[in-house]
Formats: structure tokens, sequence, C-alpha cells
């Protein structure tokens, strides 16, 4: 049942994308090429308790899909009052725009205060430069959730950092997903072996294909957005690497110092 699910999951996954690809045609040949525009972000955040996903940029078009509120989903491009996504299953339509709260690169936290905006920015300075692009569209995401519960942002401690990646490149390498490592055995004898010291520690780990449905899914998960909203954390590490049949592995460790 299992290999049956996922070979549907495909297909659907193939007819989406060549929807997706009719509707930028349709609407380049419609409605001109000046309501076909990029953007300059990448993620965006649903601020509707229930939006619709559908086949094309309209009332008129069917709905393939739906996502909740607070919900992240890929944004590739707009057409008019619609963006082009992608959501979680894969799926491929449009939404209206008003429904969506953009999220740029480098904004981690809400800026409802002025205090925070002041600490979310000096992070974002401190951890462009350390984390690749996917690591930080992670971290920008888990910060995102945090504020939205109240909690202050977690802070990207290097070593920790370089632990993430060395266990993600190891889950990659040695081709397993699990939080016992056979190279290094647990979350918590890797950070003892790497001599980082904390007084609490977590970890979450996820394999994905796209950097806002591995968050999603996180939250979606009792455990993992206990680790995620845990007010004793206070500093982190995420190791994202290209690779295994999921696509990528996601690794995010958490510590309280």
């Amino acid at each position: 049942m299992r290999f049956i699910k996922i070979k549907r999951k495909t297909i659907l996954k193939l007819t989406m994308i060549a929807v997706f690809l009719v509707v930028l045609g349709t609407v380049s040949t419609s409605f001109g090429m000046q309501n076909y525009y990029k953007l300059d972000f990448a993620t965006g955040l649903v601020t509707a308790s229930k939006l619709n996903v559908r086949s094309g940029p309209g009332l008129g078009h069917k709905v393939v899909a739906t996502v909740n509120k607070g919900e992240y989903i890929r944004v590739f491009a707009g057409v008019g009052d619609w963006y082009i996504v992608q959501v979680e299953g894969d799926y491929v339509g449009a939404v209206s725009k008003k429904y969506v709260k953009a999220i740029y690169p480098g904004a981690t936290g809400s800026g409802n205060t002025s205090t925070g905006g002041t600490t979310n920015n000096q992070q974002t300075t401190q951890t462009t430069t350390t984390l690749t692009a996917d690591e930080q569209e992670v971290f920008n995401l888990i910060n995102q959730q945090r504020a939205s519960n109240g909690l202050a942002a977690l802070k990207v401690d290097s070593e920790v950092q370089r632990v993430a990646r060395i266990k993600a490149q190891d889950m990659v390498n040695n081709n397993y997903f699990s939080h016992t490592s056979p190279t290094y055995g647990s979350p918590f004898d890797m950070l003892k072996s790497f001599k980082i010291s904390y007084r609490t520690a977590g970890e979450n780990i996820a394999g994905n294909s796209s950097n806002s449905a591995a968050v999603n899914a996180w939250m979606n998960s009792s455990g993992h957005r206990a680790n995620i909203l845990n007010g004793n954390f206070t500093h982190t590490g995420i190791g994202v690497v290209n690779g295994s049949k999921y696509g990528k592995i996601y690794v995010q460790m958490f510590i309280g110092k």
C-alpha cells in the first residue's frame, strides 16, 4: 500500500507541474507578460484560516489543495493578484496573494517591537556568512515560529552548527535516517565527543525536498514542535545536505546554555 501511495503521489506531482507550465503559458497569452512577474522572496506564510490552491490564477479554476493558517509555502512567481506556489504534498497551483505574507531572507522575527527587531537584525548579520542559503531559510522559519509563540529567537552556536552539518552529511553518506548515528552514537554522545557543553539539548531531523515543508512537518509533529518551542533552548545549529531519496536531509540541534 505504501508503494502504491507513493506512485500515485509521483504521478500527481508530475501532473501538477505540467499544469503549472500550462498556467504560465496561458497567462502570457491571455494577460500579457506584464502580469507575470518575478518576486524578491521565495517563501510565504499563509494568513487565511483556510487557503485554496487553484489550478490557475482565478476563482474559476479548480481547487487542487488547501493549506492552513500559519503554514509556509514555496512561491515561484506572481500573476496579477495571484502567486504561483508549491505546497506540502508537492502540489503546484495558484493562490490569492492577499492571503500570503512574504517572508524575506534574513527576516527572523515579526518586527512588532523595537527590541525584537534590533535583536533579530543583529542575529541575521551575525549568521548570514556562516549559514548556507538553505540553512539560513530554515533558521529564519524556526525563529518565525518562536516569535509567533512569544519566545526569544534562537542564536546560532558555531560549534553546534558544525556538528549539525557533520550529522546531516553522515546520514547521507551512510544512508540512514535516525537520531542514532552508526558513527557518532546519540545526539548527546555526539555533542559530548565534540566537547560541547550544555544544560539541556535536543535534535530534530527531517528528509524533504523543501525547506518550508520540512519546518511545516516539524511543527505538525508534537515532539518536534516541542523542541522548536522549548523556551529552555537558547542556541542552535542547522545542517542541510543535498542527497538521499528525500532530496535533502535536515538536522537541527538545540542546546540551552
